[in-house]
């Protein structure tokens, strides 16, 4: 996509809402910011309307401000709390039916080879954990069999945040939720095992209170899905709505599950991946040095 795009009409200037003059004049696009960056740039989402103190609303800010390439990159979502947030962004992303984002994306991404030979176009799906690990876990598999050169990210609030509180497949075992008064009956899936062992290059856990690892693991996902195969990235992101804990309490809440050990962190890099990643690695050392 030319970022002449975004570029405002001389004759309707005047006539432009401000905030889209700021995104313009001070967005991200072409720029190559990232997370330690927020702040100092007109971000492409920074108003929201889910609940107050949702880890899942700062993933996605972290996520979004973390692409490589925003203005090349679109985003395929799903059914969930998340959907609520996406008509505010400002990146190309399509709503896709429950469970069959990594589908759509599949079909979106070979397009875009066709349409667009010379150019990479990153397609990146975001979804929650019902639409990743239960409901579309046999579309999310099936790419990642094929090797769809896709990253897919799950935002982990373990449970079915938007309808009341049902547990998920995510949800841990013996939870009690609204939905599920005498908890849930077995473990969490090991999805990012279950990637890995599907074919992933890239796997990488991470929760929302770690925003430098956030943009880490999403840039390198990003990349590894560009050139080598497909990548997953699984966030943990506190709901405090349906866990009932306060609403400034969710950074805590993902920096205790980190430190005691039941959300680890996790990285898993096949060996083609690893060569490519460390490859970028010296190539910016050497461009850094000259």
């Amino acid at each position: 996509m030319s970022k002449r795009i975004f570029k405002m009409c001389p004759e309707f200037e005047d006539i432009m809402p401000d905030e889209y003059k700021e995104l313009v004049e001070k967005g991200p696009y072409g720029k190559g910011y990232g997370v330690s960056d927020l702040g100092n740039f007109k971000e492409l989402i920074e108003e929201h309307p889910l609940c107050a103190g949702c880890g899942l609303a700062l993933a996605l800010r972290l996520v979004i401000a973390s692409l490589p390439v925003p203005e090349e990159t679109i985003v395929v979502g799903s059914t969930g709390c998340s959907s609520l947030l996406f008509p505010q962004v400002a990146l190309h992303n399509i709503h896709s039916i429950f469970g069959n984002q990594n589908a759509v994306a599949t079909g979106l991404k070979r397009a875009m080879q066709l349409r667009f030979p010379d150019k990479e176009k990153d397609v990146v799906v975001i979804a929650g954990d019902g639409a990743t690990a239960d409901i579309g876990l046999d579309m999310v598999m099936q790419s990642w069999f094929r090797r769809e050169r896709l990253t897919t990210i799950m935002l982990d609030n373990e449970a079915y945040a938007n309808t009341g509180g049902q547990e998920s497949g995510m949800s841990v075992e013996k939870k009690v939720l609204n939905m599920a008064p005498t908890g849930k009956k077995f473990p969490k899936i090991c999805l990012p095992e279950v990637a890995r062992e599907a074919g992933c290059d890239y796997v990488a856990t991470v929760s929302s209170a770690n925003s430098r690892r956030i943009e880490k693991v999403v840039r390198q996902a990003v990349l590894t899905a560009r050139e080598v195969g497909p990548s997953y990235v699984q966030i943990f992101s506190p709901c405090p709505t349906n866990y009932k804990f306060k609403s400034h309490e969710s950074v805590a809440m993902a920096k205790a599950r980190e430190k005691d050990g039941t959300y680890s962190m996790v990285e898993y890099v096949s060996d083609n991946a690893r060569s490519f990643l460390e490859g970028l690695k010296e190539e910016a050392k050497h461009a850094k040095r000259n």
